[in-house]
C-alpha cells in the first residue's frame, strides 16, 4: 500500500509509519514543520514534506492516516476527501497496523511507556512506544510480528490494538474529557480493553484497578511480590535492584519503586515467552527513555535531568527518584523547573500539583504549554503555590554546568551548583536541552 500521514513528526504517528515502512509498505508524510523526527524519517527513506498542503496528496495514495491533532480543516485532509482517498485517524488505523501481530499492549495513566520499553528489552520484540528507547534509540523498532506495544487510553484507541496479552499498570482517570467525565464509561474501557486479551498482568494493588470486574488474570502485589529493593549509582546512571516473588534478583535502569513495579509486570508478561533466565539477562539492555528521569548533564556538583511528568502521580514519584539520587550523591540542592501542561489538565488537578512539590528546595515556574484551540482558565499560581515562594521565569537558557532563568529577556538568577529537574510536555526538554 501506499500510505500518507498527516502530522508524520508526532512521536506517536511517527512510529506507527516506521512500522508500516518496515512493512513493506511506500509511506510518505507530512508535518506544519521540520523536526528531529521529521529529519530522522527523512533519512529512514520516508518522502516527508513541510509545511502541510493539498499538493502533497497523490492520486494514487491508499490510504491516508492523520493525527488527533489534524483538524477537518487541514488542507491534506480536505483533498484527500475530495479525491475519495481512504482517511482513518490514527486510532482508526490501528487495526490495519496491528490486526495480524501478536501484541503485548501496555496501558495505564502513568508507567506505561517505560514497562513498553522495558518489555521491548525483554522480549527484544519490535516496539512501537510513545517515547524515544535509549536501548534501541528510536520510538520504533521493527523485529518480527511480536510487537511490544503502548496501548492509549486517552481516547479509547486501545480498544482497537489487538492485545494477545493486557498488560496494566493503574487504572486512575486522566483524560476524562474525552469520557465525558462519565467515570463508568472510563473503566468499562478499560475493563474492555484487558476482556481482549489472551493474558492479562495487572497491579493488583492499584486503587482503580482493584474497581475492575476482571477474570482470570496474573496480579501483581508489590508490597509483598517485591522485596529487597535497593539503588545504586553506576557511571553517576541510576541503578534499582530488587526480588521478585520467587524468580530471583533483577537489576533494571532506573530509581525507585515505580520502576521496580514497571519492571516486575514486563517481567511477569515476558515468562508467556521467556524463560527467567533470559529475563534477566535482557533486562540489563533496558537504558532508560528519553525524557524519563533523563540524564542529560552530570558532574559532581551539577546534575540536569529531564522527565515528561505532567501530572501530579507523575511528577511525585519523580520526586521520590531525584531525592534517592540526592542521597547517593550529596548534592543536598533540588530545584524543580515546571512546564505547566494545558490548562484543563492544570486545573483539574490543582490540587494534586500543589502537593507534588514538597520534596524540592525551590520551585521554578514557566508559562503554561498550551495546545491550539484550547480554552484558557484563570489560574493564580502565585496565589496557589505561594508555600513554595516560586520563582516565575519566561524561559531557561542551559549551557554545559549553568542554568540562567530569564524574565523579561533578562537573567534573573543563575545556578551552577545542585539537581535540577525539569518537568512538563511542552517545550521545556528543548530549553534544557539547547
Amino acid at each position: 500500500m501506499k500510505v500518507h500521514f498527516i502530522g508524520i513528526g508526532g512521536i506517536g504517528l511517527s512510529a506507527l509509519a516506521r512500522f508500516l515502512n518496515n512493512d513493506g509498505h511506500t509511506i510518505s508524510g507530512s508535518d506544519m514543520k521540520d523536526s528531529p523526527i521529521t529529519k530522522e524519517l527523512q533519512k529512514e527513506g520516508i518522502e516527508v514534506s513541510c509545511p502541510q498542503k493539498a499538493s502533497n496528496i497523490k492520486d494514487d495514495f491508499d490510504l491516508v492516516i492523520y493525527s488527533a491533532a489534524v483538524t477537518d480543516e487541514n488542507p491534506e485532509l480536505i483533498e484527500a476527501r475530495l479525491n475519495q482517498i481512504r482517511t482513518l485517524s490514527r486510532k482508526e488505523a490501528l487495526p490495519i497496523i496491528l490486526g495480524d501481530k501478536k501484541n503485548y499492549c501496555v496501558a495505564g495513566a502513568h508507567g506505561k511507556s517505560t514497562t513498553t520499553a522495558i518489555l521491548a528489552s525483554i522480549l527484544q520484540s519490535s516496539a512501537l512506544i510513545g517515547a524515544i528507547s535509549k536501548d534501541f534509540g528510536s520510538n520504533f523498532r521493527y523485529v518480527d510480528d511480536l510487537v511490544a506495544f503502548e496501548a492509549d487510553e486517552s481516547d479509547a484507541s486501545f480498544l482497537l490494538s489487538n492485545p494477545y496479552c493486557a498488560i496494566v499498570t493503574n487504572a486512575e482517570p486522566e483524560h476524562m474529557e474525552y469520557y465525558h467525565y462519565d467515570y463508568d464509561k472510563f473503566y468499562e474501557s478499560y475493563e474492555r480493553f484487558i476482556g481482549l486479551a489472551k493474558k492479562r498482568v495487572l497491579n493488583g494493588e492499584d486503587k482503580d484497578i482493584k474497581k475492575l470486574k476482571i477474570k482470570d488474570a496474573t496480579y501483581l502485589y508489590p508490597s509483598t511480590d517485591i522485596k529487597n529493593l535497593s539503588y545504586t549509582l553506576k557511571d553517576k546512571e541510576p541503578c534499582t535492584r530488587f526480588d521478585l516473588k520467587d524468580l530471583g534478583t533483577f537489576e533494571v535502569w532506573g530509581f525507585g519503586y515505580h520502576i521496580a513495579i514497571d519492571a516486575s509486570l514486563a517481567i511477569l508478561a515476558a515468562l508467556n515467552e521467556l524463560d527467567v533466565e533470559s529475563i534477566r539477562i535482557n533486562l540489563l539492555k533496558y537504558k532508560g527513555i528519553k525524557k524519563r528521569f533523563d540524564i542529560i548533564q552530570a558532574n559532581d556538583k551539577f546534575v540536569v535531568i529531564d522527565d515528561y511528568a505532567h501530572h501530579p502521580t507523575e511528577i511525585e514519584a519523580t520526586m521520590k527518584s531525584v531525592e534517592l539520587y540526592d542521597n547517593l550523591t550529596n548534592l543536598n540542592n533540588r530545584i524543580v523547573l515546571w512546564q505547566p501542561h494545558k490548562y484543563s489538565r492544570t486545573n483539574d488537578n490543582l490540587e494534586g500539583f500543589k502537593k507534588c512539590f514538597r520534596r524540592c528546595d525551590e520551585l521554578v515556574i514557566l508559562p503554561l504549554w498550551t495546545i491550539p484551540g484550547e480554552q484558557k482558565i484563570d489560574i493564580d499560581f502565585p496565589k496557589e503555590f505561594a508555600v513554595y515562594n516560586p520563582i516565575f521565569a519566561d524561559r531557561i537558557v542551559a549551557t554545559q554546568g549553568r542554568i540562567d532563568l530569564i524574565k523579561d529577556e533578562k537573567i534573573i538568577k543563575s545556578y551552577d551548583e545542585g539537581i535540577f529537574l525539569g518537568v512538563g510536555a511542552g517545550d521545556i526538554t528543548y530549553q534544557l536541552r539547547h
